[in-house]
């Protein structure tokens, strides 16, 4: 199966980010482009508790009228979808990306993504959705979740996209990290591009051995990579690099698995996710 970026849009402010987003890492990558818009599932009318509060005849008119307007309300949902599909595909056109498609998927948008992994080689999802756009201090309602199930890299874009000039990878050692040093080594979306190595806490020579040995396979790859340990917790002392070192996109690794991992990692991860004014490129 031959995998793709793909991009979850809906009628958010953050969509056209999302489209610039995934047309870019789509031409980095040489890799097909795809744009998902999700229909969720609405409680079935029939499910209503009218519990003989009016007469029979009543209670059946009321419900064949629901019963049409439920009907209504998908085609209209349903034509929607396809307009935003529609504009999303003429804008990635628009910037060069011929290689491009659309689906729109009836159900929840974790279970769609979860349906569809083995083919996304990057996702591409907006920091907030529809429900959650003009409330700066929340992510979107389903950001969260998709990001613990999915097995593949995601990258989450703010209400605002440019092509990064530099980027920062969060290190701190462990596999994960590790993997993703060498995922930005051998992956053309960032080659070309300066890369910050940066340790959160305090300074040993444990910490300056692994920065040491992550630089090296950087550079040895041909990509530019200063290091830095800074001192305090990690999702402060990673966001005022950023906006010290003019980073453009932010590398980390996602939540981890276990109950500690999550607490050590998962919180970091979820702050980063909610402040960050710049993508945030999350590795499995």
């Amino acid at each position: 199966m031959k995998t793709r970026v793909l991009a979850c849009i809906d009628g958010s402010s953050y969509t056209p980010a999302v489209c610039d987003a995934a047309v870019w890492a789509s031409q980095r990558l040489d890799a097909p482009l795809k744009f998902l818009h999700a229909l969720q599932r609405k409680q079935e009318v029939t499910s209503i508790d009218l519990s003989g509060s009016i007469g029979l005849d009543a209670r059946e008119s009321l419900l064949e009228e629901l019963v049409a307007l439920d009907e209504k309300r998908n085609k209209l949902a349903m034509e929607r979808g396809r307009q935003i599909l529609s504009i999303a595909k003429d804008r990635a056109r628009a910037a060069g990306n011929e290689s491009v498609d659309g689906c729109q998927r009836h159900g929840g948008l974790v279970e769609t993504l979860t349906e569809l992994q083995e083919g996304i080689r990057l996702l591409v999802l907006g920091q907030r959705g529809e429900a959650a756009s003009v409330a700066s201090e929340h992510l979107g309602s389903h950001l969260e979740r998709v990001v613990r199930t999915m097995k593949r890299p995601i990258l989450v874009t703010p209400a605002e996209f440019n092509a990064p000039k530099q980027v920062m990878l969060a290190f701190d050692g462990s596999a994960t990290t590790r993997k993703g040093v060498d995922m930005v080594a051998g992956s053309p979306l960032l080659r070309g591009l300066p890369c910050h190595l940066v340790m959160a806490g305090s300074d040993t020579a444990e910490k300056r051995a692994k920065l040491e040995q992550a630089r090296k396979t950087l550079e040895d790859a041909g990509i530019e990579a200063p290091t830095a340990i800074v001192p305090g917790d990690s999702d402060i002392v990673l966001r005022q690099y950023q906006q010290d070192n003019d980073i453009d996109l932010i590398i980390m690794g996602a939540y981890g698995h276990s109950r500690i991992r999550r607490l050590l990692i998962g919180s970091t991860t979820t702050a980063m996710l909610r402040q960050s004014v710049v993508p945030v490129l999350l590795l499995r």
